[in-house]
C-alpha cells in the first residue's frame, strides 16, 4: 500500500487532520488557502499563499497506491515552508483493492516493473497536467519540485528524468526509478539536478536496495544527491521531514 506512514503510522493517523487542511494550512509566519483548480488532465487539489506574486516556488505532489490527493497534504504543512504554491494530483485508476477514495499509478507487474499500459496511460495524463499546471497556476518553473511517496516517487522519477532540464529538483520518498519500463529516461549529464532520497531500512514494500540503487545511479549520472536512510519501514518520519525542509530551504 502506498499511503503514507508518520511514524506517522499508516493512512489513519491523517484522516483526522484532512479536513483541516482543505480549509486553511497554517505555515510559518503566513498561510496558504484553497484554491479553485483548474479543468485539468488530473484530478488535484491546489494551495496559494497569501502573499502576493507573479510566481511562486512550487510542489506537484504525487500519492501512493491506495491513497488519493489528500494523503499528502499534512507532510507538505509539516515542512513549514513560505510562499509555497502546493499541488497534489490524485491518479487516474481506481485501487483494485480500495473502498472507494483510493486510486492508484498503475497495476503492479513483476520483479517491480510497472504495468506498461496502465503505466505509460498514467504517465502521459501526468506530463500532461505539469504543462497545464504551469500555464493555468503561478509556477515558477526554476523553482518547481516533484515530490512522490511510493507509486508517486515512481512517477515523480519517470517524469522528471524525460524532461530534467523542466523543474528544479526532485523528492523521492520510498519509491524506486523505474529504469526497466523501455521509457528513453535521461540518466546522464544532469548537471548536479537536486534529487533528495529517502528510504526505510525495514521498508518491506519497496526495499531498502531499490532506494539505494536509485541514488547510485543518479550520482553516476551527474545528479546532486542527498540519500538518507531512516531505521523505519515504508514510512515518513518527523526526521525525514526535517531533513528535508533543510534540503529545500537550502535551494529556495
Amino acid at each position: 500500500m502506498g499511503g503514507v506512514n508518520k511514524l506517522y503510522s499508516r493512512q489513519r493517523v491523517y484522516v483526522a487532520r484532512l479536513q483541516p487542511v482543505l480549509n486553511l494550512c497554517q505555515l510559518d509566519g503566513g498561510n496558504l488557502k484553497q484554491g479553485k483548480p483548474i479543468d485539468a488532465s488530473l484530478r488535484h487539489v491546489v494551495f496559494f499563499p497569501e502573499t502576493t506574486a507573479e510566481s511562486y516556488p512550487t510542489v506537484v505532489a504525487m500519492h501512493g497506491r491506495g491513497a488519493n490527493e489528500l494523503d499528502l497534504l499534512p507532510l507538505i504543512q509539516e515542512l513549514r515552508i513560505d510562499n509555497l504554491l502546493v499541488i497534489s494530483a490524485r491518479a487516474p485508476r481506481p485501487f483494485e483493492l480500495g473502498l472507494g477514495g483510493a486510486f492508484a499509478w498503475y497495476q503492479l507487474s513483476n520483479d517491480w516493473v510497472p504495468h506498461p499500459g496502465s503505466f505509460l496511460a498514467s504517465l502521459g495524463a501526468l506530463q500532461q497536467f505539469l504543462r497545464e499546471s504551469e500555464s493555468g497556476y503561478p509556477v515558477d518553473p526554476k523553482r518547481l519540485f516533484l515530490l512522490g511517496f511510493s507509486q508517486g516517487t515512481v512517477m515523480a522519477y519517470a517524469a522528471a528524468l524525460l524532461n530534467p532540464s523542466s523543474i528544479r529538483g526532485i523528492i523521492a520518498l520510498s519509491g524506486y526509478i523505474p529504469t526497466k519500463s523501455g521509457l528513453a529516461l535521461k540518466l546522464n549529464n544532469l548537471s548536479k539536478l537536486p534529487v533528495f532520497i529517502s528510504h526505510g531500512a525495514f521498508d518491506d514494500v519497496i526495499p531498502v536496495q531499490l532506494g539505494q540503487e536509485a541514488a547510485e545511479l543518479l550520482k553516476r549520472a551527474g545528479a546532486d544527491v542527498v540519500y538518507r536512510e531512516y531505521p523505519m519501514g515504508h514510512q515518513v518520519s518527523e526526521e525525514t521531514l526535517h531533513d528535508l525542509a533543510v534540503w529545500m530551504r537550502n535551494l529556495l
